[in-house]
């Protein structure tokens, strides 16, 4: 179901988005902040290309609310020459309020298209008892992003994975999947038609419940995933929260480890080349006394 907000001209100089933004300077710290790394993000990665359509998919989390008014303040300062199109897709979870997100978009002028796919019920019906949800409930997901993102005519999903998502998924992959790897900011899709992006990469996600928070959004529980004990995802937050209340500051310190990888000092011979290495050619002074051979 496609949905499109009233054409009515708005009067204020600002979006609707932040007509009810606090006055602290706290809040204007925090608000500075996030669209200061969004725009960093975007533009390091070399995310926006002018005139593209962007699905930003929207969830009803906090990470996703940040998201998308992140975005809507780029492109009212004229920094983000993309057009935006919000997505949510209600996946038929028993209790989900369906007219939250409508609603709110409407109410914020916000074009947007909400459709129902029942993955919900594909998800209980595959999945073991006291197995996890989330890689099939993702896959779901992802595939009908990417299928709307093509009839919207969208180059591009927008993801609001955070700085933290990123960092855990790292440690799990690491822990979990014996592979070096975590979700990148920009990437192709399978299909190579598709830009799957996250500007909020450099965003951390204590930020972005304090907005959430401060802002009032009507936040949507995930109670599908969250109704399950001992995910792995889970596990990891533990530990680095657990890190961070030991070392404060230590999450940023292995992010920025992210962006600084050493190839000859990994061990992957696929990205550096070992078996090429050399060492200069020795240099023996004239005078020198040869050195003699091993036997």
């Amino acid at each position: 179901m496609r949905i499109m907000p009233d054409t009515e001209q708005q009067t204020d100089d600002i979006h609707p988005l932040f007509r009810d933004a606090p006055q602290s300077g706290e809040f204007r710290k925090l608000r500075k902040r996030i669209i200061r790394q969004v725009r960093a993000a975007i533009e390091q990665y070399a995310m926006a290309e002018r005139g593209a359509r962007w699905l930003v998919c929207l969830s009803g989390g906090k990470d996703s609310y940040t998201l998308l008014a992140a975005l809507y303040e780029l492109k009212w300062r004229g920094l983000l020459p993309v057009d935006l199109l919000a997505c949510n897709l209600d996946q038929g979870q028993p209790g989900f309020p369906a007219t939250v997100l409508p609603e709110f978009l409407q109410r914020m002028q916000v074009p947007h298209r909400i459709e129902y796919q029942d993955t919900y019920s594909i998800v209980k019906e595959k999945v073991p008892e006291g197995r996890t949800y989330c890689a099939l409930c993702s896959r779901l997901r992802r595939g009908n992003l990417y299928r709307i993102a093509r009839e919207e005519g969208c180059s591009a999903v927008v993801l609001g994975h955070h700085r933290d998502d990123i960092l855990e998924t790292f440690f799990m992959n690491l822990f979990h999947g014996g592979r070096i790897a975590t979700m990148p900011p920009k990437l192709v899709n399978e299909e190579g038609d598709l830009y799957v992006l996250r500007p909020l990469a450099h965003v951390a996600e204590q930020d972005c419940a304090r907005f959430a928070r401060a802002m009032n959004y009507p936040i949507i529980p995930c109670d599908l995933c969250g109704s399950q004990d001992g995910l792995q995802r889970q596990q990891v937050k533990a530990i680095l929260d657990q890190w961070e209340r030991n070392s404060p500051g230590r999450r940023q310190v292995m992010f920025r480890a992210l962006m600084n990888i050493r190839p000859s000092h990994m061990l992957d011979p696929r990205l550096f080349d070992f078996a090429g290495l050399r060492t200069l050619p020795e240099r023996i002074e004239e005078n020198s006394p040869e050195i003699p051979r091993l036997r």
